[in-house]
């Protein structure tokens, strides 16, 4: 299947809710999904993952995050202990298997309901110049018509 001429690439998004208390607790379980998950969706890791453990204002809003770059974005996730509550956020210029990822992190985190959003990202972000050129061209020629 051809890439698009246009178009930067796909953003999921995903809530989680009723998650497992003790893996939204447990650094090292944000640091094997953020170090398998990469691979496992066809991606390039270009660091470790980072995680650490963050205390908020808030007593309650304390939690773990932790990020890993990839060649083609990131992928980052935050836990809300307290709140049986994670979001994660895959971002790539290249296509992936969203699902994949939303059952991997189910089953990692115990999420018992979630929410999925999937952001097609700059539309406009020319991928093959000259097949844009040549849109753009037929596009303005249109307008003078």
């Amino acid at each position: 299947m051809k890439k698009p001429a246009v178009g930067f690439g796909l953003h999921l998004t995903l809530d989680g809710y009723e998650c497992s208390y003790e893996r939204l607790t447990n650094l090292d379980a944000i640091y094997e999904f953020l170090d398998t998950c990469p691979d496992m969706i066809h991606m390039t890791k270009i660091m470790p993952p980072y995680a650490f453990k963050y205390h908020g204002k808030v007593e309650d809003d304390w939690g773990l995050s932790g990020f890993v770059l990839i060649a083609e974005s990131h992928i980052s996730i935050h836990t809300f202990p307290e709140r049986n509550y994670l979001s994660l956020d895959i971002f790539s210029c290249k296509g992936f298997d969203y699902q994949q990822a939303v059952d991997y992190a189910t089953e990692c985190f115990g999420i018992a309901r979630h929410e999925i959003n999937l952001l097609d990202r700059g539309l406009e972000f020319p991928r093959e110049i000259k097949s844009v050129e040549r849109l753009m061209r037929q596009e303005r020629k249109q307008m003078q018509g």
